[in-house]
């Protein structure tokens, strides 16, 4: 059995004061056993505008939110899926929005730039992520040793078609930001669904609460099982929700009920 942990959090515009929290957050979940952990979506910055991150995009292989996910990485003896931070592109004024993932002696050993970029217009709340990222184009994954994990970023979930990509996996992570109006509506839904599908675990991390900025997210963390039942869930504020990836009850899922193998396309 391998324990593993979603840190939740609401990440602020200065980003000196998000890194000490995910590393108070980090240190947590560690001490409760995890030995693979996820970070929300953005953690790093949350700014007052969209432009903020820009200010702060980091190049691949350097700057203190990377340094931050590696040593935290190798001081717990982890696997951490720094949730999102922004990555310099090749387009002026915008980021790659990118999980970076690094193994327990804090080695990077994967990469995936978010796909797809929320757009939501409703009366006074409206996003438009394309202003300011530019979304990636590859399938990310890789293999831990219980198994392959699947990355995805909260957008993602609205999307089957990526998750049947991945491959067979054995977890699937969903660092996310999903606003509360969105998320009151379709975040366990989607979750459960993605989980039920795929017959894995479900593991996300989300931002839950309301920010400088005045953006509320959803919150509500959690683990789901690969039969859709939620394991462990955190509605709001910072925190950590964590539970146990159990082979034989993946396997036995995938046993009486072979949707994976029944698959025609």
């Amino acid at each position: 059995m391998t324990r593993v942990a979603a840190v939740q959090m609401v990440s602020t515009p200065d980003v000196e004061q998000n890194l000490a929290t995910a590393r108070r957050l980090v240190g947590e979940a560690a001490a409760g056993g995890a030995t693979l952990v996820t970070l929300p979506e953005y953690w790093p910055i949350m700014g007052m505008t969209d432009a903020d991150k820009v200010f702060h995009a980091e190049s691949a292989g350097t700057g203190p939110i990377q340094d931050c996910m590696a040593s935290l990485a190798r001081e717990h003896g982890i696997w951490l899926i720094g949730g999102t931070l922004p990555l310099v592109s090749p387009e002026d004024g915008k980021v790659l929005n990118t999980t970076l993932v690094y193994d327990p002696s804090g080695a990077p050993v994967s990469r995936y730039d978010k796909i797809h970029l929320f757009g939501f217009n409703k009366g006074s709340e409206s996003y438009d992520e394309a202003r300011t990222i530019v979304p990636g184009a590859a399938v990310g994954s890789f293999d831990a040793p219980f198994g392959r994990v699947g990355l995805s970023v909260c957008y993602d979930l609205r999307f089957p078609e990526l998750y049947r990509a991945m491959g067979e996996c054995a977890l699937i992570v969903v660092p996310a930001a999903f606003t509360h109006t969105t998320g009151m509506a379709h975040w366990e839904v989607l979750l459960r669904a993605r989980a039920i599908e795929n017959q894995c675990y479900v593991l996300a991390s989300a931002q839950g609460g309301k920010h400088a900025n005045g953006r509320r997210t959803f919150g509500h963390s959690m683990l789901v099982d690969p039969w859709g039942e939620v394991k462990d869930v955190l509605r709001e504020g910072e925190g950590v929700v964590s539970g146990e990836l159990d082979p034989a009850f993946l396997a036995s899922v995938r046993e009486s009920l072979p949707a994976l193998k029944h698959r025609k396309m």
